[in-house]
């Protein structure tokens, strides 16, 4: 049996940690989502009303993303989600930051085992 190829096991993390039923990390703490590498053009682009007051990153209502929409471990969507800044692009399903926000919320962050793991 080959390998699973490491675009493959991306995928299945992505697919086990969706985020249109997650959001955590868009409301894990107002103090994360904060501008960095983007540039004028790209900030540019966010809709002012998304945008914190100092322009350092982006509006949080508590720790909540203001362009957030839905519930928390239920159903969500990034009203912005074609102009997000590179801080929302950077966090991957499955990663560090993705685990850290899931057990904030109380959200499972352990893969269950495939009954075809490849184990005998």
């Amino acid at each position: 049996m080959a390998a699973a190829s490491p675009l493959s096991s991306q995928r299945s993390t992505a697919a086990l940690f969706d985020c249109q039923s997650c959001g955590a990390c868009c409301s894990y703490s107002a103090e994360w989502p904060r501008f960095s590498t983007e540039d004028d053009a790209q900030l540019d682009r966010i809709p002012e009303k998304y945008v914190a007051a100092n322009l350092s990153g982006m509006r949080c209502e508590g720790v909540r993303c203001s362009a957030l929409c839905g519930e928390i471990g239920k159903s969500t969507a990034c009203g912005i989600y074609e102009l997000r800044p590179d801080v929302c692009r950077a966090c991957m399903p499955g990663d560090d930051d993705c685990l850290m926000a899931r057990r904030a919320h109380g959200l499972p962050v352990e893969l269950p085992i495939s009954p075809h793991d490849g184990r005998d």
